[in-house]
């Protein structure tokens, strides 16, 4: 599963996938204990070896058990068992040294990587004490007749350094997968204050007016039953109106709808560093514009991320047209919106369908502008497909 696979998959998924890895990642570190446990049959035998076997093994059981309390959740409690297992490997990984010679810097090796992965603000503190531990005890101690452990001090670094590396990388897979979801929750809770306020502006006009009809109609029937018929033909139509009104509204939220986009587009433009100034309502647009200025936003703000490298967007609305402006340096191959990609082609054969304009160019002194205009009336969208 790559790592956009892993962002992109349910919840339950990406925990199992994050398992698998911490396990496979897991089992790979216990080669370090076989290595020491290797060594010791060339330096001690008998009891010795046994005794220095039984050290390897017990040091094998506590990671196991550190790995399975590392990866639940707890508080106080995981952090103190935690502690207390590496201080065990610590004091298993001393007793292994009179058997085991530099070698037992293996398990050294899987100390200090677990240690640097669980503190990662310590990680370069750590390999770098474990580094000249591994080089400078066993040439401390002549009775191995070993001299420096270059080949355990390498091990020791470049592996405490690469888990190190996939731990910051699990962190921010995890920080962007939680990122993406507070983007998608915003974008959702604006979308629904923008049906409620659609949906309000058009029902309680037309319930209004719908309420005061009828009542005079009901006045009238008495007295001109020609006026009160008109009066409740006027009172259908204006139902009929309200419905349409709302399946409108219900389409432009299940759909691309300039309110929507304004909101994903501000969440994006925050997350790549680009000061956003954007609209906060979008009430100067008229329903039969929406979607259409919605994709506009959609497709200019997503070229102003990938392709300006600018500090600052703004966009401009009104009834007719939409404008949206950066500082960035502007155009380049592929920057802006020149070209013949796919995402303008596709905007240009909507405003087009609309009867509107598309202006795209650079501004003085630096900047890109792109600028979509519409006529003042019987402009309609191009539908999705």
């Amino acid at each position: 599963m790559s790592d956009l696979d892993h962002e992109n998959a349910p919840a339950p998924a990406r925990h199992w996938a994050g398992g698998v890895r911490r396990t496979v990642l897991g089992a790979g570190m216990l080669v370090f204990p076989a290595l020491t446990a290797v060594a010791m049959s060339g330096n001690v035998g008998g009891a010795a070896a046994v005794a220095g076997y039984a050290v390897v093994a017990a040091f094998c059981l506590c990671f196991v058990l550190l790995a399975i309390v590392s990866g639940r959740t707890g508080g106080d409690h995981r952090v103190r068992w935690i502690k207390g297992l590496l201080a065990a490997m610590t004091a298993l990984f001393l007793a292994a040294l009179p058997a085991a010679h530099a070698d037992a810097f293996f398990l050294a090796t899987v100390i200090v990587s677990v240690a640097g992965i669980l503190w990662r603000e310590h990680l370069v503190k750590l390999a770098a004490a474990g580094t000249l531990a591994a080089l400078l005890v066993p040439w401390a101690v002549p009775a191995w007749h070993t001299g420096p452990g270059g080949f355990q001090a390498l091990a020791l670094l470049f592996t405490t350094l690469t888990c190190g590396a996939f731990a910051e990388i699990a962190a921010t897979n995890e920080a962007l997968v939680a990122a993406r979801a507070e983007v998608a929750r915003l974008a959702s809770e604006a979308e629904r204050n923008r049906i409620a306020r659609d949906l309000h502006d058009l029902l309680g006009h037309s319930l209004t007016a719908i309420t005061v009809k009828s009542r005079l109609a009901q006045r009238l029937a008495a007295k001109d039953l020609d006026q009160a018929v008109a009066e409740m033909t006027a009172v259908e139509s204006l139902s009929r109106q309200a419905l349409a009104d709302v399946r409108a509204a219900v389409t432009g939220y299940r759909e691309v709808t300039v309110a929507g986009e304004l909101a994903r587009g501000r969440e994006l433009l925050r997350a790549a560093g680009v000061v956003a100034d954007l609209p906060s309502a979008a009430d100067a647009v008229g329903p039969e514009h929406r979607e259409l200025f919605g994709w506009v936003v959609r497709e200019g703000l997503t070229n102003v991320v990938r392709h300006a490298r600018a500090a600052r967007c703004s966009v401009l609305l009104t009834a007719t047209s939409v404008e949206i402006r950066d500082d960035g340096p502007g155009s380049g191959p592929g920057g802006g919106l020149v070209g013949s990609g796919k995402g303008l082609t596709g905007l240009r054969e909507r405003v087009a369908a609309a009867g509107g304009t598309v202006e795209a160019g650079p501004l003085e002194p630096r900047g890109w502008r792109l600028l979509v205009t519409v006529r003042p009336s019987d402009a309609h969208p191009g539908r999705t497909t």
